[in-house]
């Protein structure tokens, strides 16, 4: 029978499991992971699982009812992003490995895991910006554990992590120079600031363009321009203030625990 995205979504989910209960290692992860999107049959999906615990294969879904439709299978990109005087932005449906190395100089690279697939529960992006910056957005329900380091720039995760133990990883380490290394989380579908600066920008473009006639649409356009700007400044300070909060809680337990 053949096998469908939907069946080796499910195979790949069993082999993420797998790895971290340490039945797999991550080679023999990775080697079974790409084994399963090749797969075109479920007896090319029997022999990934054959020594692990629950059985030997997939099952199918609703074999007697009307299927859905197929999720696409995740794009396999390379691990090394590069962004030298222009923009780069990763999103979508792609698989996320275990190590990605994001590079910025004087550009913009941006990460978009909201509906990726990570290869396994804790993956790594390595971080190199200098007089750029790197935005990675994430989802709810995935941990950021960020170790990225600034030196006249910024680096910013969100404190906001899920309670539960299981949840996925997202490891951030690297440096920024006179740059930026910002991680963000937003629900599927929600659109980024920039991306909404963008839009009002080309609406301001397209009502000049219509000539004067159209003023009003064009003053539409510039302020709610002004008010994305004004967000992009309210999520700045309201960051700001979390980070220093945060310093500020770690300071007070270093003084009861010297005291």
């Amino acid at each position: 029978m053949r096998a469908s995205d939907a069946d080796r979504d499910r195979v790949a989910d069993r082999l993420r499991e797998a790895l971290a209960d340490g039945r797999i290692t991550a080679e023999e992860h990775a080697e079974r992971i790409d084994a399963v999107y090749k797969a075109r049959t479920y007896a090319d999906l029997e022999p990934v699982l054959a020594d692990l615990p629950g059985g030997s294969g997939p099952v199918p879904a609703g074999a007697d009812a009307p299927s859905a439709a197929p999720a696409a299978p995740p794009r396999t990109e390379p691990g090394t992003v590069v962004a030298i005087l222009s923009e780069t932005k990763r999103g979508g449906r792609w698989l996320v490995e275990a190590h990605t190395n994001a590079n910025a100089v004087l550009g913009k690279v941006e990460l978009d895991l909201r509906q990726a697939v990570l290869s396994q529960r804790e993956v790594t992006i390595n971080c190199t910006c200098v007089l750029g910056e790197i935005e990675i957005v994430v989802p709810p329900g995935v941990r950021v554990a960020s170790s990225a380091s600034a030196v006249l720039g910024e680096a910013s995760a969100p404190f906001d992590d899920p309670d539960s133990p299981d949840a996925p990883t997202v490891r951030v380490t690297g440096f920024t120079l006179l740059g930026k290394i910002g991680v963000v989380r937003r629900e599927v579908g929600q659109a980024t600031l920039g991306e909404r600066v963008k839009a009002l920008a080309e609406e301001q473009v397209n009502a000049r363009l219509l000539g004067r006639a159209h003023r009003g649409a064009g003053w539409d356009a510039h302020q709610g321009h002004r008010r994305v700007v004004e967000e992009l400044r309210e999520e700045r300070r309201r960051i700001r203030d979390e980070r220093r909060e945060h310093l500020r809680a770690l300071r007070d337990e270093r003084r009861r625990g010297r005291y």
